[in-house]
Parts: C-alpha cells; sequence; structure tokens
C-alpha cells in the first residue's frame, strides 16, 4: 500500500474513530484530541501497518493505547494524596472486619463455583489468561489460532459475568 492510499484509506475512517474516542473519554474535545493523535500516530508508524490486516482494529488498538498511556500519566502525576483524614476516619470496628471477611469468602466461593461451572474449553483458557499469560503465550500452549483464544476468554468472561450478576453493582 502506497503512502497516498494509506493517507485516503485512514482519512476515510477517522470519522468512525470518533464515537469509539467519546466513548473512552466522555468529553467532546479531548475525543477530538484523542483522534487527531491516534491518526497522527498511525501516519508515523504506517511503515508498521502490515497490508492485508484489519487497518480499522490497528486504529482503534492505537487510539486505546494512547488514550490508556496519557490516563496513566494524568494518575501517576496526581498520585500523591494525602491519606491522613482517610486513616483518622477509617472503621476500625472488628465487627465490620469480620462483616467483610464474611461476605468475601462467600464471593470467593461463588466466584470459584462459575469458573468450575465453565466448559473446559473455556475455563482453561481463562485461567491461564487469569494468571497472566498473553494471548499469543496461550495461543501457542493451546495449540489455537489466536482469534479462538479471545473468543474463549470473551464467552467465559460473559458466562462469568452472567453467573455473578448478583455482585454487579447497582446503579
Amino acid at each position: 500500500m502506497t503512502a497516498l492510499e494509506f493517507t485516503s484509506v485512514v482519512e476515510r475512517m477517522a470519522p468512525t474513530l470518533r464515537p469509539a474516542a467519546y466513548n473512552l473519554t466522555r468529553d467532546t474535545d479531548d475525543a477530538k484530541d484523542l483522534v487527531q493523535e491516534t491518526l497522527l500516530k498511525a501516519f508515523v508508524n504506517r511503515d508498521k501497518f502490515k497490508a492485508g490486516t484489519n487497518l480499522k482494529a490497528w486504529l482503534y488498538t492505537i487510539m486505546r493505547n494512547t488514550f490508556i498511556n496519557h490516563y496513566n500519566k494524568i494518575t501517576k502525576r496526581s498520585s500523591s494524596i494525602d491519606t491522613t483524614e482517610y486513616i483518622q476516619f477509617h472503621p476500625s470496628d472488628a465487627r465490620m472486619i469480620a462483616v467483610n471477611g464474611a461476605s468475601g469468602a462467600f464471593a470467593l466461593e461463588d466466584i470459584q463455583e462459575a469458573i468450575d461451572r465453565l466448559p473446559e474449553d473455556l475455563k482453561t483458557p481463562f485461567m491461564m489468561y487469569y494468571v497472566g499469560y498473553k494471548y499469543l503465550e496461550i495461543s501457542d500452549q493451546l495449540k489455537l489460532p489466536i482469534g479462538t483464544v479471545k473468543n474463549r476468554i470473551h464467552l467465559a468472561r460473559k458466562e462469568l459475568k452472567q453467573a455473578l450478576l448478583v455482585y454487579a453493582y447497582a446503579d
């Protein structure tokens, strides 16, 4: 793909990036900035794009990573929080700790049961991912295509979310 073709295709996809950018930032101006930064990075790293692969997914990945990196920078800058008030008002009642510990134990049991109920073809990749394996490592070890691994982890999460709906936060 020539530089001119690449530029043309990327510019046509720019409007499709805006809604996703807004979902990440929840601010119109920040979303515009994120899309602009994503396009800039795409043009600068054009040589890293492999022709024949999904350009839209590549752009979304750049955008998501850009957003995450920016978010991490902001949170690191503002991470010096004065916790003296928190410590002063932190409940140290032993009854509170026992209640929380007990409910935590019940939740943990429910989570373990939900994981045990997963079909083996979903549970194995999910647990490997949970303990820290990367998608590619799971794919290599299980001798499955990476797309299948990602799909099975997604399906496992979906089933767990449904099984543990009782623990969902009420908005």
